[in-house]
């Protein structure tokens, strides 16, 4: 399909498209502000047919070139969980990549309208990549600092491109960044005295881990229920997530915490090292230049000073209860401790969304700011 001042938008189907795909966020990021070029093995799988999301969720992939050089990217998705949210008119858009100009990105993001509206969806929201489960948002504010593992990073001028077509934000999300050491506050104290042994937070190794993680998933579908664009995961999501932290986890044992309330489980918690952290001189590549052995060595070698919580959830029969309150507190009290005996002096818990009050407020009495802001847009979709 060739567009307005000579934009080709090609589909992506060759293994060279998919390279190509994969590899222009190097090309156009690459020693621009804090950028950290993810582990392309990653973004293959999160793309590979047996992706679990794909049993539910239909995507599409483009390229945009001019005069044969690739100038950006794009994909649409279309999920069938959404209808069971009472959604079932929202397209999604994500992957987004693009040179400083208008043009380039109108040409793709109406690519992904058109083709989201021929199949029917009256509403296009992004970026996703591919889901609000996995990557979500723009960057838009906290571009002085690196994104932690499996957060999306982009130069400013993207807000702007999709602002300059049309699109509105609907929502954000936060990133809040803080030391490990944290003080619980003195009435927090006092009322974790008096459970006593009633709250129980252990921590999942080996084992234990794959035994419990359908009691995960049902905490995390169950307290995540309500939440603004809340899709669920299903078993198989859950497990190919687990599977894809089990190395880190097995390596950071007691970095996944299930809390009890009176013998029964009531919420759960999940930190993983900052991977970021030691890849950044990696290029993306594990296999070039010895670099699954030279990860693997600073991982053993605790050579990361970073954590980030991608996964928490309690109870909503906890919600908006001094219990609930008090399972949050030992859950990341919990995680901090067994994080500073690996030397970790830093953590981040992401995304949260900026209309939670509640989580919002447990965070920031812990001394946690809001280090990133992450924007997702919207826009209308011809009938």
């Amino acid at each position: 399909m060739t567009g307005s001042k000579g934009i080709d938008i090609v589909p992506v189907k060759t293994r060279r498209q998919w390279n190509r795909f994969h590899g222009l966020p190097a090309e156009l990021q690459r020693g621009r502000g804090r950028w950290i070029a993810p582990l392309r093995l990653q973004a293959r799988q999160a793309w590979a047919p047996r992706n679990p999301f794909f049993r539910h969720a239909r995507a599409q992939a483009w390229l945009a070139l001019r005069d044969g050089r690739v100038v950006g990217r794009i994909s649409a998705q279309i999920d069938a969980l959404q209808r069971d949210q009472g959604r079932g008119g929202l397209g999604q858009f994500g992957s987004f990549e693009a040179i400083d100009d208008r043009q380039v990105a109108a040409a793709l993001l109406d690519t992904a309208a058109r083709w989201l509206a021929a199949a029917g969806m009256r509403e296009m929201q992004g970026p996703f990549d591919l889901s609000i489960n996995q990557q979500s948002g723009l960057l838009v504010d906290g571009f002085d600092q690196a994104p932690m593992l499996m957060m999306n990073y982009n130069p400013p001028y993207y807000a702007d491109l999709l602002l300059d077509n049309d699109l509105v934000c609907c929502q954000h999300l936060l990133a809040y960044r803080g030391s490990t050491r944290i003080d619980l506050p003195a009435r927090v104290q006092r009322l974790l005295e008096r459970l006593g042994d009633r709250l129980r937070v252990d921590a999942l190794t080996g084992h234990q881990l794959i035994g419990q993680r359908e009691t995960l998933r049902a905490i995390f579908n169950a307290a995540w229920a309500a939440n603004w664009g809340f899709v669920p995961l299903t078993e198989a999501e859950f497990s190919h997530m687990i599977d894809d932290m089990k190395p880190l986890l097995w390596l950071r044992p007691g970095y996944v915490l299930l809390a009890r309330l009176d013998g029964e489980p009531a919420g759960f918690i999940v930190g993983l090292p900052d991977l970021n952290e030691l890849i950044a001189d990696l290029d993306g590549r594990l296999l070039w230049n010895g670099g699954a052995i030279r990860l693997l060595w600073r991982i053993a070698r605790h050579r990361n000073t970073r954590l980030r919580v991608p996964l928490m959830g309690v109870l909503p029969r906890h919600h908006g209860s001094a219990a609930g309150a008090l399972i949050s507190y030992a859950l990341i009290d919990r995680l901090s401790v067994a994080s500073r005996r690996d030397g970790v002096t830093e953590a981040e818990q992401s995304w949260i969304l900026a209309d939670n009050r509640g989580m919002c407020s447990i965070i920031e009495s812990l001394g946690m700011r809001v280090a990133q802001r992450f924007a997702i847009y919207s826009r209308p979709l011809p009938a």
